[in-house]
C-alpha cells in the first residue's frame, strides 16, 4: 500500500472532482449510477464499470486520508 501513500493529494483531489463530477449536465455520472444501484437497477456490465471508474479517486483519496490519520495516531 506505499504506492498510496506516494500519489499526491492535488492529483487526487482534482481526479475525485473531475471524474466525480463528469459530465456536469444534466446529472453527474457518479450520481446517476449510485442511484441506480440504490434502486436496483444496476445490472449492466458497462454501468458497473462505470461506477467504479468514476468512484476509483474518491475511493483512493479516502484511503490516503485514511492511512495518513491512523499513521499520525500511531505517531503519537
Amino acid at each position: 500500500m506505499k504506492w498510496i501513500d506516494n500519489l499526491s493529494y492535488p492529483l487526487l483531489i482534482t481526479a475525485a472532482l473531475l471524474l466525480g463530477l463528469a459530465p456536469f449536465r444534466p446529472e453527474p455520472h457518479l450520481v446517476e449510477k449510485l442511484g441506480m444501484l440504490i434502486a436496483g437497477e444496476l445490472s449492466r456490465p458497462i454501468d458497473i464499470f462505470d461506477l467504479f471508474l468514476h468512484a476509483a479517486p474518491l475511493l483512493l483519496l479516502s484511503l490516503k486520508l485514511l492511512r495518513h490519520k491512523t499513521a499520525a495516531q500511531q505517531a503519537n
